[in-house]
């Protein structure tokens, strides 16, 4: 079956007591066992350790991007930190991209690093910058294409290619693309990590996050941690999770269809001094974002010409756009990130990897493009 097929029906069966179309939210702590001989003979004991709603998205996540199984969590960032405690211990190295979400920059830098994890912020635009950050204790690279915020790209089959050679672990967040667009695993990496917060949800409802798998080794590991550790999706937001992602193939197609004209529309202006979006030929990447993926995404950034405090009145006179944080839903969003998504990273830092103080992410959402160009257009006159 083709992608719009198995987005509706993938891992959902009619439910067999009542006919029901919609998966139950079975929100049950403990299922009753017939017998001390036929222990989990349905399948679940205890909803830390596995939900029948849960598993139904789980399915469905496998499906649509191509893993063996699929491990889910009750953040995105809860799945990042399962990766890491599955793969990394005192005295490992991991090789992580240099434009990554902040969240993950404060989790490797405040935390991990507190108990011997060692890490290096590389290029991994560059895949020789990748195999010269590799040592001996690297035990995971985790890479994040396109980057939060700047879009920087990564080569997913060049850099899985060097991975798989050293036998060392490579996951991809895919939260930008999700499986619609682009698929790491079929690519060549091992892991597709997802916020499932963003799109595969799409209506700003939940909070959560998956690790699709590629193999079972992988997936023993990580699933030992979503039990051990018990930051496990709740049933109501894997339900909710299921029916946002029968939408997000139309989603994102009308969503990146805006954003094109969105971008297009700023790079044109005289008051916009830089615009990246992949999809434009400007885009160094925009080769490589033809190759790996199916569409360019609904994620841009744009600088106002006179810095930081015109692009601040930009966005305080925006009205139609939101200001807040999140992306990937219904609803059109700027975000300022060196004041909101990366505030945690040194300011040294943000610089040399291109989030400029001056830098305004926009997040399409499915208004009409008139209403939110018209917005921008007001905005800019303002500042």
């Amino acid at each position: 079956m083709r992608f719009r097929t198995r987005q509706v029906h993938a891992g959902v069966e009619p439910d067999p007591t009542t006919g029901a179309i919609l998966t139950p939210i079975h929100q049950s702590t403990t299922f009753v066992q017939p017998s001390v001989d036929e222990y989990m003979a349905k399948g679940y004991t205890y909803s830390r350790s596995g939900n029948p709603t849960v598993r139904a998205l789980e399915d469905r996540l496998t499906n649509l991007d191509a893993g063996v199984d699929t491990a889910s969590f009750a953040t995105g960032m809860a799945a990042i930190n399962a990766v890491f405690l599955a793969f990394l211990g005192a005295g490992a190295h991991a090789v992580i991209s240099d434009v990554a979400y902040g969240g993950t920059y404060r989790l490797a830098t405040h935390v991990y690093t507190r108990f011997g994890v060692e890490f290096t912020f590389a290029d991994t635009a560059d895949a020789g910058a990748v195999a010269a950050a590799i040592r001996p204790a690297t035990r995971l690279i985790l890479t994040e294409t396109p980057a939060n915020p700047t879009l920087k790209l990564t080569d997913i089959a060049a850099v899985s290619e060097l991975a798989r050679d050293r036998a060392i672990p490579h996951a991809v967040d895919n939260t930008f693309l999700t499986p619609y667009y682009q698929r790491p695993l079929e690519l060549g990496a091992d892991m597709s990590i997802h916020s499932t917060t963003k799109y595969l949800d799409g209506h700003n409802a939940t909070v959560g996050g998956a690790v699709v798998l590629g193999s079972e080794d992988h997936t023993e590991r990580v699933r030992f941690v979503q039990n051990a550790t018990g930051t496990i999706m709740s049933p109501f937001v894997a339900w909710l999770t299921l029916q946002g992602i029968k939408t997000l193939s139309e989603r994102m197609d009308r969503q990146s269809a805006t954003a094109a004209e969105i971008a297009g529309f700023l790079e044109a202006h005289p008051k916009v001094d830089r615009v990246a979006y992949p999809g434009l030929e400007s885009f160094p990447q925009h080769e490589l974002a033809k190759r790996q993926a199916s569409g360019f995404g609904a994620m841009l950034w744009f600088e106002v010409v006179g810095g930081v405090e015109a692009g601040k009145r930009l966005m305080d006179a925006l009205e139609v756009w939101t200001l807040a944080e999140n992306l990937g839903s219904v609803e059109s969003l700027a975000t300022h990130p060196v004041t909101m998504t990366h505030a945690i990273m040194p300011p040294e830092e943000r610089e040399r990897v291109g989030i400029t103080d001056g830098l305004v992410r926009l997040s399409v959402g499915l208004e009409d493009p008139e209403d939110l160009i018209a917005d921008l257009d007001k905005a800019l006159a303002a500042v």
